[in-house]
């Protein structure tokens, strides 16, 4: 980057901020200043650098989010948030402080070794909130149905007419009697748990599902559902997650992002692949993954996913089906070379970020404020 330009380096917590002031054409920070993370302490911060001429904020994405980005850009100030997983960290470096995050900072920023990341706009994160929150509950439901199933096998009340949670083993809960009142109150008190969960679930599903069919998501995620595994709920997810599609150059950049790419240490004339990177969007990679289980069924259109491919541009509908012929015949061909499942269809996963990239390419981008 161009060295007549300061370069402040934020090191940000919840009740404070540790600038790094990094003059231009200057090898280190010369100030480093305290202070509290309060618009009104910003505001007065900014002040003292109306002087300092060209200059740019940077500072790592964390659990504070965007607010201070967005009030530094509200001032007409430059802002580049970086992601914090690829910042450089010296080996034998083991002295951690305030001082030295926001120094660091504002170094590796000028020698062009951080790597920023796109920041969404309030409706872009709104959108996602709701998605994550879904998968919160889910979670709690998978614990309040361990919670319950473990009490009933403490007290010897075990189901075995068909699977558990379905609609035979829901109607022969609420069979379930017991002759001490502790064991009653527990049992309604765990059953209560569970279906408060299911209600709360099944509100923001119909919210998630009511959103996705909204200008902004409507056509991408009608585009993504022709694609077998990927219906609303999981295209609204690939949507809410990824923001903007275009900001990937090629497939496997996108790829990359979600973390499903393998790692690899190679010199020389060796090389070695591990496991997958994780370094991608959690969140993204289980959509994914998911979705990617439906491909060792049979490889046929079902009347749903005809259904779902009604009124989709042709262009969309025949890479959804290249990925449906692709990814069966990849996964199968992985099973008989003696590889797991799980490896096969985390292999197909990551090959459907592929198809899922070229079919966003196909929508026209819509605006979302």
């Amino acid at each position: 980057m161009d060295k007549s330009t300061t370069v402040i380096g934020l090191d940000v917590h919840k009740d404070s901020i540790v600038a790094a002031i990094l003059p231009s054409h200057a090898d280190r920070a010369t100030k480093v200043i305290s202070l509290e993370n309060q618009p009104t302490a910003l505001r007065r911060f900014m002040q003292r650098l109306e002087d300092r001429g060209m200059r740019v904020f940077v500072y790592e994405a964390g659990p504070c989010g965007y607010t201070l980005q967005r009030d530094l850009v509200a001032q007409h100030e430059r802002v580049v948030v970086v992601a914090p997983a690829l910042t450089p960290v010296r080996p034998g470096d083991r002295v951690k402080t305030d001082r030295r995050d926001a120094e660091k900072l504002a170094r590796l920023y000028r020698a062009g070794e951080l790597t920023p990341i796109r920041v969404p706009t309030r409706t872009e994160e709104a959108a996602r909130d709701l998605v994550r929150i879904r998968e919160d509950i889910l979670i709690d439901r998978l614990r309040a149905r361990h919670r319950l199933s473990k009490f009933l096998l403490r007290n010897g009340r075990l189901y075995h007419a068909t699977k558990a949670w379905s609609v035979g083993h829901r109607k022969w809960l609420y069979t379930q009697r017991f002759d001490l009142a502790p064991l009653e109150h527990t049992f309604t008190a765990y059953l209560r748990t569970l279906e408060e969960t299911e209600a709360r679930l099944a509100t923001v599903t119909q919210q998630i599902e009511d959103l996705a069919h909204t200008a902004p998501y409507r056509l991408l995620v009608q585009a993504l559902r022709c694609l077998k595994g990927v219906d609303t709920l999981s295209a609204f997810t690939l949507v809410a997650e990824t923001q903007d599609f275009r900001r990937f150059p090629h497939a496997p950049a996108y790829m990359s992002a979600t973390g499903l790419v393998s790692a690899e240490h190679s010199s020389g004339a060796r090389q070695y692949r591990g496991s997958i990177t994780k370094t991608g969007n959690a969140h993204l990679r289980r959509a994914l993954v998911e979705a990617a289980w439906s491909y060792r069924s049979r490889n046929r259109v079902s009347p749903v996913l005809a259904k779902r491919r009604q009124g989709c541009a042709a262009p969309v509908i025949q890479i959804a089906q290249r990925a449906q012929d692709r990814l069966h015949r990849k996964f199968w061909r992985l099973m008989s070379r003696g590889k797991t499942s799980q490896v096969a269809v985390v292999a197909v996963a990551r090959e459907l970020a592929g198809f899922v990239w070229a079919i966003a390419q196909l929508v026209p981008p819509a605006t979302v404020a």
